[in-house]
């Protein structure tokens, strides 16, 4: 990491972290019961040069849809060469289960969800089990593995967030090194523990015209705002979870396809203005959000027809997103936006009449969104074993760039 004058050096940031950790665990006993402290400590391998490593990223986000595979080549900075990807969904009664526990929060954090746990973590194995055998490649030639696990609960203020995954099962299901815990030092420290894939944004986007916006509209919506050496990223509020919750809700389905529901309907609109008075939209940035934030406001809005429901919902997507533009520093010259909700035309032509800017899906520069995230994973993976920070003040408000991740190690990591 580059040093600069006044700033720690790497150790000390290293330590800073596992104080973090120790203060953070101390003050919440049950989640001291659930993780052993002296495990969640940010690792470096400074041993020998480093080479690029192939590496194995996994995510399955808030919108619960599946588990999505990618695998890249990378040192973990400015080198990255995409590799193959896929989603694999979840078991239906696993994807109960956890869309069951999303509405239990006491629940998510207190109880030790060993089955579940074990339950996530196995799905994860099995498809990478899978993955690699449609594509040919053997579990040797992964050298190390991002797993992010499922998020079930993130409640940074009091510091505390949960992935559920088991790295060390992982690795020994499949014989790979595997990082997991990635958000656990930084909320530790005081940051918000999300968005994390800025970083990767970063080194994709460094040959783009800036100032750029990257959108991801998954179950929350978050922003990475990048002008050349600076970097601003927060959660934008609801994305996809809230029309998506409706949708299975009123109709048994998963999503709103291309918007069309939403598109017949009529804005809500005094809905619309309540919704943004909420004091989230006026914090500064970086921000970070459970994905059950907004949940409250599922109640006056399904009491909606279905159509003006949809559309309501839709409006909230849309307006948090203008108003975000308030926190960047300069109008960004063009918006890319990934996740699941780039393929809802109806959101994305609302953005493009909002946003005084062409809003693009990430496709349009080569980028693949349904793997971004897994790719981004992959590459955290590769920063945390060389001690790189995963995160940074002006995309999680932690005090100093912030390495974390926790390696469990099957055998000296090789490389590419």
């Amino acid at each position: 990491m580059t040093k600069h004058p006044g700033r720690r050096t790497d150790d000390a940031v290293r330590l800073a972290a596992s104080e973090g950790v120790a203060n953070a665990l101390s003050a919440f006993p049950s989640q001291r019961e659930l993780f052993d402290v002296t495990a969640i400590l940010p690792v470096a391998e400074k041993s020998r040069p480093f080479t690029l490593l192939r590496a194995l990223g996994l995510m399955s986000g808030t919108s619960m849809d599946g588990i999505d595979i990618a695998i890249i080549v990378t040192d973990g900075e400015s080198t990255v060469t995409a590799g193959p990807g896929r989603t694999f969904p979840y078991p239906p009664q696993l994807r109960e289960a956890l869309s069951a526990l999303l509405g239990m929060p006491e629940k998510a954090r207190h109880e030790p969800l060993t089955d579940l746990e074990e339950a996530v973590t196995d799905a994860h194995v099995d498809a990478v089990k899978q993955f690699l055998d449609d594509e040919g490649l053997t579990l040797q030639s992964v050298d190390l593995i991002g797993f992010h696990g499922q998020t079930v609960l993130h409640r940074p203020h009091e510091r505390f967030t949960r992935q559920l995954g088991l790295g060390t099962r992982m690795a020994e299901h499949l014989g790979i090194s595997t990082v997991d815990r990635f958000r656990y030092a930084d909320v530790a420290a005081g940051g918000e523990g999300a968005p994390f894939v800025p970083v990767y944004h970063r080194a994709l986007a460094s040959g783009l015209a800036q100032p750029l916006a990257v959108l991801n509209l998954g179950g929350v919506g978050n922003v990475t705002y990048l002008d050349h050496e600076r970097m601003i990223a927060f959660d934008t509020g609801p994305a996809c979870a809230m029309i998506d919750d409706f949708m299975r809700q009123r109709f048994g389905k998963p999503y709103d396809r291309d918007g069309e529901l939403a598109a017949s309907g009529n804005v809500e609109a005094a809905l619309v203005r309540a919704f943004l008075d909420d004091p989230y939209f006026s914090r500064p940035a970086p921000k970070s959000l459970d994905r059950n934030a907004f949940h409250r406001w599922a109640g006056p809005v399904t009491a909606l027809d279905d159509a003006d429901a949809a559309a309501t919902l839709t409006a909230f997507t849309v307006e948090a997103v203008v108003a975000a533009m308030r926190l960047m520093p300069k109008q960004p010259l063009r918006w890319l936006v990934t996740g699941g909700g780039r393929q809802n035309r109806f959101v994305m032509n609302q953005l493009a009449g909002r946003l005084a800017a062409p809003v693009e899906s990430v496709e349009q520069v080569g980028w693949n969104g349904d793997l971004l995230e897994a790719q981004a994973f992959a590459y955290l993976a590769v920063r945390s074993l060389r001690g790189l920070p995963l995160s940074y003040p002006a995309t999680t408000g932690v005090e100093e760039p912030m390495p974390g991740g926790v390696l469990h190690r099957t055998f000296p990591v090789g490389g590419v």
